[in-house]
């Protein structure tokens, strides 16, 4: 059975909370300027998955971005890979509309923005070994141990980033919670579809932009670890 034959699924744990919807009256002209063509909502989908190629109206590797928040990261990575179909996915409707800005304002246009869930658009809308990238930058934490079944990575999400890779993709993930740290590293490495780059932490990468939640964690005396995981090919 493919992505787009499954039943709708239900998930009874998310890992995110609804936050408000009013925007800046920039955030406003942003999102009515550009989401009619660069930003889609996942719940109006259409069944089976996205055609990125059509929307971006040209081929090219698809990076996905879960949790691209207020945006001040993500489009300085996008206007930065002008290579790259860059797509974010983010549930909170201002943050698209700030990243949406930003994004403009660095004269970015390989940017595509999606609202929702980024687990019903990796089982619903995206075909198996197609991305070459998945980035998950500073999740929420859900730092107290009765939240951590709130947290996004788990085995079974894993396994779904997994094959949605393409042979050799790979998955990008950071956090300055030691605590999530350690099972994102323990959760990755159990997945036997994904290959770590390195022998534990990877090295922070030059060119990810320090967040302000990286920023906070310094003023806290955390330490941010970055985890580089590759798809394996399988025969």
């Amino acid at each position: 059975m493919t992505s787009s034959q499954r039943p709708p699924h239900h998930r009874s744990v998310v890992s995110y909370v609804q936050r408000g919807e009013r925007m800046t009256v920039g955030q406003q002209r942003a999102w009515d300027r550009h989401w009619e063509r660069l930003g889609r909502e996942v719940k109006a989908l259409p069944a089976g998955p996205v055609d990125f190629a059509a929307w971006f109206e040209r081929d090219a590797p698809v990076l996905l971005e879960i949790g691209s928040g207020m945006g001040e990261t993500t489009a300085q990575l996008v206007a930065a890979a002008p290579d790259l179909n860059y797509v974010a996915v983010e549930v909170y409707k201002p943050g698209l509309a700030q990243l949406l800005m930003r994004a403009e304002a660095l004269g970015a246009t390989n940017l595509r923005v999606l609202r929702g869930d980024a687990v019903d658009l990796l089982t619903d809308h995206v075909e198996p070994g197609t991305l070459s990238g998945v980035r998950i930058f500073f999740p929420d934490p859900w730092p107290k141990k009765k939240h951590h079944k709130r947290r996004l990575v788990q085995p079974e999400f894993v396994r779904l980033v997994a094959t949605r890779l393409e042979p050799g993709g790979t998955l990008h993930l950071a956090t300055d919670w030691e605590n999530y740290a350690e099972q994102m590293l323990e959760v990755c490495s159990a997945e036997p579809l994904l290959r770590n780059r390195y022998d534990g932490w990877a090295p922070r990468p030059e060119w990810r932009p320090v967040t302000k939640f990286e920023q906070r964690a310094v003023e806290e005396d955390r330490v941010s670890h970055d985890l580089v995981f590759d798809r394996i090919e399988t025969t």
